[in-house]
């Protein structure tokens, strides 16, 4: 048995700019006087273009440019920060779709992947297969509440070394080290994991836009979702924060509580 002592999260893609492909679009237009802040991510900038390009909102309207400009807008926001906010605060979210992330989630448990795969629109995962790969050290990760009983933690275990010892006596039942057939190697190592715990560490690939992680973090930080989940969507929430800082402005660690709030929270 391994004993997890936290989950990890890595964060290995993301969205980012084509060079010269937006700047190109904008000689085509006719060159609006907009720059993107060079402060903000290849993402963010990504999500101000698609904001302005609903609107047409480039620049103040220019009879010149009929492209490039509205002429129902006579002043645009000049600050990217301030556009973005006043897009969290009108709910536009769905200019949030276009930047995708994707995390590798190590050693959480199939209680996380079941949980976390029920968030479809917006979402893709790939999950280590317990069809293909066989069991042999068992990965777990004790709750607090187990942690802080001794007598709990003692049992945990025992039961967890069992299933463990389970997985190895039938391996060696059914020969499995010494078969060459894959396809009977892949059947039998499936009715070896209907004896896997549901609490089994296992690693998982996710990946989803920003708009539907903001949904996620909101629900499954909160104080109501179970332990492990909450642990693991708070590191994805901080390194959101870190990553796209405009997107998340309105996102706030809650201190007593731990959950991550937002303050337009229907984007």
């Amino acid at each position: 048995m391994r004993e997890i002592k936290e989950p990890s999260v890595y964060l290995v893609a993301k969205t980012e700019l084509v060079p010269g492909g937006l700047e190109a679009y904008l000689r085509d237009i006719g060159d609006p006087a907009w720059q993107p802040d060079p402060n903000l991510t290849s993402g963010e900038k990504l999500i101000e273009a698609a904001g302005r390009i609903c609107y047409r909102s480039w620049q103040g309207y220019d009879p010149s440019l009929p492209e490039g400009t509205n002429p129902n807008v006579e002043r645009v926001r000049s600050s990217s920060k301030e556009y973005l906010r006043n897009i969290l605060a009108h709910e536009h979210g769905s200019v949030l779709e276009h930047v995708s992330v994707s995390f590798i989630l190590k050693d959480v448990s199939r209680v996380v992947t079941h949980e976390l795969v029920r968030h479809r629109a917006g979402m893709a995962y790939s999950q280590e297969s317990l069809r293909y790969v066989r069991l042999d050290n068992l990965a777990f990760w004790f709750p607090q509440a187990v942690k802080g009983n001794p007598l709990a933690l003692k049992r945990y275990k025992e039961v967890v070394k069992q299933l463990e010892e389970v997985q190895r006596e039938l391996a060696t039942l059914f020969d499995l080290s010494q078969l060459k057939d894959f396809a009977v190697k892949k059947s039998l190592t499936s009715v070896l994991r209907r004896l896997a715990p549901l609490g089994l560490g296992t690693t998982i690939l996710v990946t989803g836009n920003l708009r539907a992680f903001r949904h996620i973090i909101a629900m499954r930080t909160s104080p109501a979702a179970e332990e492990e989940i909450r642990l693991v969507v708070g590191k994805i929430a901080a390194i959101l924060k870190r990553e796209y800082p405009a997107i998340f402005q309105d996102m706030q660690q809650n201190p007593q509580t731990g959950a991550w709030e937002f303050a337009y929270p229907k984007v």
